[in-house]
């Protein structure tokens, strides 16, 4: 019961760290993943995507993640988003990171934006790791990461660690909602 109270509250504190989110942290993270590797090249081809600055992630046993972003279509910002992370398992620590999910087309952008998305266990992310030359301002300037993604079911997804350590081997959920921007 006490490893799960610890893991809670971990995870609570994380989450706290990671609600608040500027429009110039929308920008810069953006601005990362346009500059790494592969994952720029999935702005061209894209019909949208949804960007999240901060997501704070702990646990112990059990974990949760969370962080709130923005979709955007064609570049456009047409809606907020929140992501809700629970996972069971093996698992210690606390991270925060910043993601990226892009959509393939009008479906996969209409599924994600339907009002309530999950990912289930399947889905998978590409890890952006640090350059040697990481710039200045960024916990892990990304100019030159090599990554390796592509779509599934229409949406790929790459996240950059921006500091923390988490050791897991869990089956875990992703859980979306979304919200389109008032006119």
């Amino acid at each position: 019961m006490m490893k799960r109270s610890l893991g809670i509250l971990a995870g609570a504190v994380l989450l706290l760290c990671a609600a608040a989110s500027r429009a110039d942290d929308y920008s810069d993270t953006i601005k990362l993943f346009e500059e790494a590797g592969q994952s720029k090249a999935f702005f061209h081809n894209s019909y949208g995507y949804a960007v999240f600055p901060g997501i704070g992630k702990g646990g112990f046993i059990v974990g949760g993640a969370h962080g709130n972003g923005r979709v955007f279509r064609h570049g456009v910002y047409v809606g907020d988003t929140s992501m809700t992370q629970v996972s069971v398992g093996f698992q210690a620590g606390g991270q925060a990171y910043s993601m990226i999910i892009f959509f393939e087309d009008e479906r996969a952008f209409k599924e994600f934006t339907s009002g309530s998305f999950e990912f289930g266990a399947d889905a998978g992310a590409v890890a952006i790791t640090a350059a040697a030359n990481a710039s200045a301002g960024a916990s892990g300037g990304m100019r030159d990461a090599v990554t390796a993604g592509k779509y599934y079911k229409g949406m790929a997804v790459f996240t950059i660690v921006k500091g923390g350590a988490m050791y897991e081997a869990t089956v875990s959920g992703q859980k979306f909602s979304f919200k389109p921007k008032k006119a």
